[in-house]
């Protein structure tokens, strides 16, 4: 498949991009869709297909297998509406002309396909004459999935504790693997062996006598050495990882996986030098696996892409990435949250992010996974969970438990945002006998948790007019912090002709450098860290802030040559960028020194 945009558009939540391909794909933008929750899927499968006038037959839970056959169904009807739409257009009947010269008035102006069409089509427009054209030329986007690997809840059936095969990540991974689609498996939140091995059983990800490689493995990544590992891991089974998609580690939407201290430039860079390497060494490791198995082994090395995202929000910035690191793709996410002709977003959760400043941005620890998460102040869902703790009733009555992972009070895992949990651990805070402040810091500790595998997924139903009986109207959002930055509305359109440099109709003065504010998150992070060791600091944490102290460091220093030594990049702002290095270095400075103080 062709890429013919230099942008694609991330998974963002559960539901905000599970249907976007049927917005987007006719004009050839890859996206990605979350496959956690089959309820939310399922509920979706059956309103296209009423709306489509499609046989519907439900899938029950009381049918075998049912998580896994609920995505096969809804990834086969995503499939099936986004070829219709695309064989539509390439019929090149009257009527379609418009969308024709939309999908060629959206690719980049550098784009060889757009320029030749701008030739073909110079003198007069004929779409007939133009049909063989068009069916050889215009390819569809990509619909891709996302797994979080460490999603993998164990199952039951009749109080009996089913096999791993049926664990969440595992039947979400059979559902995509059993579809008709060709595209690519987003795995994301770090390694699952076992998922890993898993994927082994499954044709689709293993080259054909041509090299071509129906289902590809995309790794979302927050650095080289994590990159290499995976890498190897999978190609010792025969799995080639097509793709490696670097994320910032706090820069970012959702889930905020901070590295060591490590930047986003001097990441990029390692991709950059290390590539060649990286593709050679793999190859060897999956070509050795492939011939053990007695597969396919590709004549030449397989395709492999290095793309990037996070907290990108300006044409300079896209085309930079794409320049000087040689990037791919460029991941353009939270921005898409404007674009309701894209993204299922109810409008009061529209209208709080049009006018959300940096402030009402923050990274929480809403998460019941335990992993910060980049939220938005009174978001929805966050009022509907204080109501019911003013009710003296706080968590989630928990209907859909894709996030249960704790079994500190119960022997089955439970969510940490479920009143079950809530419920069992205040009255162990009861117990303490505790201070009134300290009793309410250590309670609001535990009301803090969100019922995000809820959250995160209404927004699909609210726009879509379905029932939210069961999960309520309360509404999760993740932006990243990029979100301060826009504060408009946007059509399709307007925010392509944006990524590109075709409009600027989202300058903000005080939007500073996406990898200066990339550092400053960092460097708060960092203040965080040390804060929390202010009445003792073991020998562990003394290392980790010391080695995360020193990576900053490197990286700023990075920084100051880098962009010291551009000449036609960031001019305007280059004398800013350097001066808030150089802030962030003296801010650094003085965290090492009081650092040092609690050290002794």
């Amino acid at each position: 498949m062709t890429n013919q945009h230099t942008f694609h558009i991330p998974v963002m939540g559960i539901g905000f991009t599970v249907d976007t391909p049927l917005k987007v794909s006719q004009y050839g933008i890859d996206s990605v869709v979350s496959i956690v929750d089959d309820m939310l899927l399922e509920k979706l499968r059956k309103m296209y297909c009423e709306t489509f006038e499609i046989p519907y037959k439900e899938i029950s839970e009381k049918i075998e297998d049912f998580r896994a056959k609920r995505i096969t169904s809804y990834l086969n009807l995503l499939h099936n509406l986004a070829e219709k739409k695309m064989d539509e257009m390439k019929s090149a009947t009257i009527d379609r002309g418009n969308e024709i010269k939309e999908y060629f008035g959206m690719l980049p102006d550098s784009s060889s396909l757009k320029q030749e069409f701008k030739k073909l089509t110079s003198k007069y427009f004929n779409l007939s004459e133009m049909r063989g054209w068009l069916k050889e030329n215009l390819s569809m986007g990509s619909i891709d999935v996302n797994i979080m690997t460490k999603l993998d809840k164990v199952n039951y059936s009749k109080g009996e504790q089913l096999p791993a095969e049926f664990n969440d990540a595992h039947a979400a991974l059979r559902g995509y693997a059993n579809s008709d689609l060709s595209s690519s498996i987003v795995l994301s939140a770090g390694m699952n062996p076992r998922l890993y091995s898993y994927m082994e059983r499954f044709d689709d990800f293993y080259p054909d006598t041509n090299g071509w490689i129906k289902k590809k493995i995309v790794l979302k990544v927050s650095d080289y050495r994590s990159a290499l590992i995976q890498g190897k891991f999978l190609a010792k089974k025969g799995l080639w990882v097509s793709e490696y998609r670097i994320e910032s580690g706090l820069n970012c939407g959702g889930h905020a996986f901070a590295t060591d201290g490590f930047l986003m430039g001097p990441i990029l860079d390692e991709f950059k030098t290390q590539r060649q390497d990286l593709l050679r060494s793999v190859s060897e490791i999956c070509n050795k696996a492939l011939t053990d198995k007695k597969r396919h082994v590709p004549q030449q090395h397989l395709p492999l892409k290095i793309t990037a995202q996070g907290g990108v929000g300006t044409a300079e910035e896209h085309q930079f990435l794409i320049d000087h690191y040689d990037i791919d793709s460029v991941g353009w996410g939270t921005p898409f949250l404007l674009v309701p002709e894209v993204t299922s977003i109810d409008e009061p959760t529209l209208k709080q992010l049009v006018t959300a400043k940096e402030a009402d941005l923050y990274l929480s620890n809403i998460s019941p996974l335990g992993v910060p998460f980049n939220s938005l102040r009174d978001n929805t869902k966050d009022d509907e969970k204080m109501q019911l703790v003013d009710k003296g009733t706080p968590g989630s009555v928990c209907p859909k438990r894709y996030l249960a992972s704790n079994k500190e009070l119960t022997s089955k895992a439970v969510c940490t945002a479920s009143r079950q949990y809530q419920r069992l651990k205040i009255q162990e805070l009861d117990l303490e006998n505790l201070p009134k402040a300290t009793y309410q810091k250590k309670f609001d500790k535990i009301i803090e948790k969100s019922c995000l595998c809820v959250g995160l997924g209404t927004s699909a139903l609210l726009v879509n007019n379905l029932d939210t009986t069961t999960e309520g109207e309360g509404v999760s959002v993740c932006p990243g912090p990029n979100m301060a930055y826009f504060s408009k509305k946007k059509s399709l359109k307007e925010m392509i002709d944006h990524i590109y440099s075709r409009s600027d109709n989202e300058s903000h003065a005080d939007r500073p450098n996406m990898f200066v504010k990339e550092l400053a998150l960092y460097i708060d992070y960092l203040r965080d860290r040390i804060d929390e060791t202010k009445t003792t600091m073991t020998k562990k944490q003394e290392k980790y802030l010391t080695n995360f102290s020193a990576n900053l460091k490197t990286g700023i220093d990075y920084y100051q040559n880098l962009f010291s030594g551009l000449k036609n990049n960031f001019v305007e702002a280059k004398s800013n960028i350097l001066h808030e290095l150089e802030s962030s270095h003296k801010e650094l400075q003085k965290l090492n020194s009081k650092k040092k103080e609690l050290i002794g």
